[in-house]
């Protein structure tokens, strides 16, 4: 579904050309929901600017279904490819109500002509999709998303993303700015629209936990490379402390190259 050959991605800085990827390689089927897990500088967020185009590859192969979209611009990417950011004032729009949100991310791909905004054919689509989510938003509609707690607005930017048919969706740490009880029930409103629409996935996270307990494979990344690989089973039985350990004996290892 989602094949990365041979990708090379290098910073030019006053110095000398820097590597941060080098023939990477990457293949997800679909429906495979992978966690990525990294230290700082590790890659984990210039892979997602890859994928969605954010950035361009200086070499290599980007493939969704089967069709090369190497050069294809961000925009034309964004019909099949939904993105959650950290900030949840990244993804909506705050002076605007939640209707004309949801009215705006369902024209995402399509034409815009001058007609109104707001799709009001699409009303109850609307309040069915904010009413699976169980926080009682389908009851305001009306009122603008600044107004919301940055876990709802992180839920309505999770649906938003996904409100139209799309094939991957790209999660850039969408848990991070809010508090654990908050963040739990955001990762479990992903899994279950995730598992729902059958989306290919790819979720950069710090927390650990998550990490192990969700999705159907793992990833560490080290400077620009996979250090680590484990399928839904493996990760499974792993412990937060052995994912500490390893990333201790990654950094240990370039400490030792570099002597």
């Amino acid at each position: 579904m989602l094949k990365l050959t041979d990708i090379i991605k290098i910073y030019h800085t006053n110095e000398s050309p820097s590597y941060l990827f080098k023939r990477f390689q990457l293949s997800l089927p679909a429906g495979e929901f992978l966690s990525i897990i990294g230290s700082n500088g590790s890659g984990k967020t210039s892979l997602l600017n890859i994928i969605c185009g954010s950035i361009p590859i200086d070499g290599g192969s980007i493939q969704v279904a089967g069709k090369e979209i190497s050069h294809s611009p961000e925009y034309k990417r964004l019909a099949y490819i939904g993105r959650v950011y950290q900030n949840p004032s990244a993804g909506t729009c705050p002076s605007m109500s939640i209707f004309e949100n949801m009215s705006l991310a369902d024209h995402k791909g399509k034409t815009f002509h001058l007609s109104a905004g707001k799709n009001r054919k699409r009303l109850d689509f609307y309040r069915q999709s904010l009413e699976n989510l169980g926080l009682g938003l389908e009851n305001k509609m009306d009122m603008p998303v600044g107004l919301l707690s940055g876990g709802q607005r992180q839920a309505i930017a999770l649906l938003m993303a996904t409100l139209t048919p799309i094939q991957i969706l790209i999660l850039d740490e969408h848990t991070a700015a809010l508090d654990p009880k908050t963040a739990d029930l955001i990762m479990q409103l992903t899994e279950k629209i995730v598992t729902e629409k059958k989306l290919t996935t790819l979720m950069v996270t710090h927390n650990l936990r998550y990490a192990i307990e969700y999705g159907s494979r793992m990833i560490m990344m080290h400077q620009g490379e996979i250090a680590l690989d484990r399928s839904q089973r493996e990760k499974s039985s792993m412990q937060s402390d052995e994912i500490l350990q390893k990333f201790h004996e990654v950094g240990m290892q370039d400490i030792a190259n570099q002597l």
